[in-house]
């Protein structure tokens, strides 16, 4: 194989749900490598929030494309087809060239007796006691605990192997770069069971760069994380371990790494995750996407005048809606809708009222992290102004945009990748 793609050490996926801030993100990435570290940007858009929007997948690679040339970015980028399934890749062939091969709803659907069988009798090392560097206790697991492991994983691999024959089938071999998510399922995976589902992956020889588990703890969108942090802290770092033990053992990309989904603004594990990645030398892909579009509407209401009133409206229909709009995320939000402003209140709101409310500050008093959840899953009512909203969004272009700038750089890239 020719030159094939990699995915670089450390990446961050952005989202930009209304394509308008691509400029303002990559701008982050070059500050921080004005600091010394070069972050690759990986914009994605998922198949939902194209139909949405009303969006086309090639539309994400043209505000790339805008970006790089304006700000003369002479790195790496790549367009993340986010959580693809066969139903939708097609459309994502000629623009993407990365694929988030998204399997979760196929874990725990059984892989046939055969295949299973295959599977344990082809690796007696998973069996019994086996010492994996760096984490303490060793894994101790008989036959039929492999082949329940394997049961619960097995088909879900085999279903990212379709998808990934057919995207190399339209794109040829090394042509783009595959991860293989597993976040959006109710179980997080042990260490042991995130072995064995790589092990799977390498039978099926799908050449992962990112795999994402499902980590211990809550990581509702757009706010912090929720959870055991030292708990989170041992098994990022005991899967790392596995990664390196895997690498080094089966057939499996040498730059294989973790990826964190919804890793935006979860602010208490960035230490953790920046002490792991110093100690071990390893690399991460972080994936963000709603808090771009909620700088978006910060950045409204700081402009002031009808950038404000749009704001408001905003909210105002999101809390009009909140059942339709919640619905589809009531697994990865927590909005505790009593602690949710009235919109009479809310109408006589000044512009430092709304952005303070919204903006992820937990220094700040006024922070509302129930009105910042709603907001992030209104960004539908957003998508029902059209182009009025595209034009609100030009008409405070310079506010909007350094609000996005400094969420990533100061909020997410410094404590990610800069020692303190």
């Amino acid at each position: 194989m020719t030159n094939p793609i990699l995915l670089e050490k450390y990446s961050f996926g952005v989202g930009d749900r209304f394509a308008h801030q691509a400029a303002a993100q990559l701008r982050a990435c070059t500050q921080l490598l004005n600091d010394g570290i070069s972050v690759t940007p990986v914009w994605n858009k998922s198949y939902r929030e194209h139909a949405i929007v009303g969006s086309a997948p090639e539309s994400v690679r043209a505000a790339a494309e805008a970006a790089v040339s304006k700000l003369n970015w002479n790195g790496p980028f790549h367009i993340d087809a986010d959580h693809i399934r066969l139903a939708t890749v097609d459309a994502f062939i000629d623009s993407s060239d990365f694929y988030t091969l998204d399997v979760a709803d196929t874990i725990g659907h059984a892989a046939t007796s055969k295949d299973l069988d295959a599977f344990v009798n082809r690796h007696p090392e998973l069996c019994g006691t086996l010492t994996i560097p760096s984490i303490e206790e060793p894994f101790v697991n008989t036959g039929s605990d492999v082949r329940r492991i394997a049961g619960k994983y097995l088909k879900a691999v085999q279903e990212a192997s379709c998808l990934y024959r057919h995207i190399s089938s339209q794109k040829g071999e090394g042509k783009f770069i595959t991860e293989v998510s597993m976040d959006e399922t109710d179980s997080p995976q042990t260490p042991f069971e995130l072995l064995v589902i790589l092990v799977a992956i390498c039978d099926e020889k799908i050449p992962a760069q990112t795999i994402a588990p499902k980590f211990t703890g809550r990581f509702n969108k757009g706010v912090d994380y929720v959870g055991d942090i030292a708990q989170f802290e041992k098994e990022f770092n005991e899967d790392l371990a596995v990664i390196r033990f895997a690498v080094a053992k089966y057939d499996l990309p040498r730059n294989l790494k973790l990826s964190i989904h919804s890793g935006s603004d979860k602010f208490s594990i960035y230490e953790p995750i920046r002490k792991a990645l110093s100690a071990t030398g390893a690399g991460v892909h972080v994936k963000t996407a709603g808090t771009n579009w909620l700088e978006e509407v910060i950045g409204l209401a700081e402009s002031g005048g009808a950038g404000l009133e749009m704001a408001k409206e905003i909210y105002r229909v999101s809390l009009d809606h909140i059942d339709d709009l919640c619905a589809p995320y009531a697994t990865v939000i927590d909005i505790d809708r009593s602690k949710l402003p009235p919109k009479e209140e809310v109408r006589d709101w000044s512009s430092e009222d709304f952005a303070n409310a919204v903006r992820h500050d937990l220094k700040c008093p006024d922070y509302n992290p129930n009105l910042r959840q709603l907001l992030h899953v209104g960004y539908k009512v957003a998508a029902k102004m059209g182009e009025r909203y595209l034009e609100m969004l030009d008409a405070c272009a310079s506010v909007v945009a350094k609000n996005v700038t400094e969420n990533l750089y100061e909020r997410h890239l410094k404590p990610l990748f800069l020692e303190e």
